[in-house]
């Protein structure tokens, strides 16, 4: 079974937040998208992002 990556935009959307929001939380280093195209631009698994986010909010971040 393969994961789907998406662009900034969608994966942002399906955890509620905006794009620029998720880009900030990846340049302070909060969470980290599955893959990185060689022009720089962030693919998500957005499974692994909502568990990513739910242990930041466990941990109380």
């Amino acid at each position: 079974m393969s994961t789907r990556l998406v662009p900034t935009g969608p994966a942002a959307k399906e955890v509620g937040v905006v794009p620029t929001t998720l880009a900030r939380w990846w340049r302070e280093g909060l969470v980290k998208p599955a893959a990185v195209t060689a022009g720089g631009h962030a693919r998500w698994d957005v499974d692994q992002l909502k568990r990513d986010l739910r242990a930041l909010q466990q941990r109380g971040d």
